[in-house]
């Protein structure tokens, strides 16, 4: 695979790993699951259990699972075709994702400031 292939695959393989990692960690569809862990990862008997819970809480932990998995689905490897390349490519999947998922975040907030701005601005003019 030419270098320019694997960076477009790099930079594709990224979106779905942010689009799972925040929807999981973030988003009101697993709002009871995110809710279950954070209390186990707060109140766990073991450090072992409050490590493990807090994983599904925090997106970019989650994400270095998620890419796991990928890889895993896909047998991505970036630069060197052996064992190494799995490596590199777990942790550039990561950091791409994760760029991603800040944007998103960014982005996110913005949209929310905009619509309390539109809210101030209808409650006035009523």
């Amino acid at each position: 695979m030419s270098i320019g292939t694997q960076v477009a695959w790099l930079f594709l393989l990224a979106i779905p790993i942010a689009c799972i990692s925040w929807t999981v960690t973030h988003e009101e569809i697993f709002r009871e699951c995110k809710d279950f862990c954070v209390k186990k990862s707060k109140d766990g008997k073991s450090i072992l259990t409050r490590k493990f819970f807090y994983l599904f809480t925090c997106e970019y932990c989650f994400s270095h699972y998620v890419t796991i998995a990928m890889l895993f689905f896909t047998d991505y490897k970036l630069l060197i075709m052996d064992w190494r390349g799995y490596v590199i490519a777990g942790f550039a999947l990561v950091f791409v994702a994760n760029i991603y998922m800040s944007l998103y975040g960014l982005i996110k907030v913005d949209i929310k400031v905009e619509r309390l701005k539109a809210k101030v601005e209808e409650q006035k003019l009523s």
